[in-house]
């Protein structure tokens, strides 16, 4: 006898996230399978897109220090949200996230255009040559 599932397609799994209620059942992977990111290399530079859906422009943050570009990025939900209701399922991650690459240590920020449109962060990085940087550098994100 097949029973309808009315929490997904997996009666069983859906039964077994419910009957531990002690163990957090949100997401606890590593950030680089949240932060999905494409590097394309062109003539002149690098293509960096990173998807970060449900993110504001003002929740992301691109610093560059010692050569190394990290994206930070931070969504909360604040508890008047939680009070209108009791999830019975949630798979949206809420909280901090940061990925780091190494770009070198010849690039400033102003070396780095970067722009957020419809949940994609998009990096453009130009292959430089040697010189001096400053360090510890915030890259402004378009959008």
């Amino acid at each position: 006898m097949m029973m309808p599932s009315i929490f997904g397609e997996n009666l069983f799994n859906d039964w077994f996230d419910f009957s531990f209620p002690e163990v957090d059942r949100r997401y606890t992977g590593r950030t680089d399978q949240i932060m999905k990111t494409d590097v394309k290399e062109k003539d002149n530079g690098y293509e960096v897109e990173i998807d970060l859906p449900g993110f504001k422009k003002e929740d992301i943050k691109a610093e560059l220090k010692e050569g190394y570009l990290t994206i930070s990025a931070a969504r909360n939900v604040s508890n008047e949200e939680k009070k209108e209701g009791k999830y019975i399922r949630q798979e949206r991650f809420t909280g901090n996230l940061s990925r780091s690459f190494y770009v070198g240590k010849n690039i400033t920020q102003n070396d780095i255009h970067a722009k957020f449109e419809n949940g994609i962060l998009t990096l453009d990085i130009p292959k430089v040559d040697e010189k001096q940087v400053e360090e510890n550098r915030y890259v402004t994100i378009e959008g």
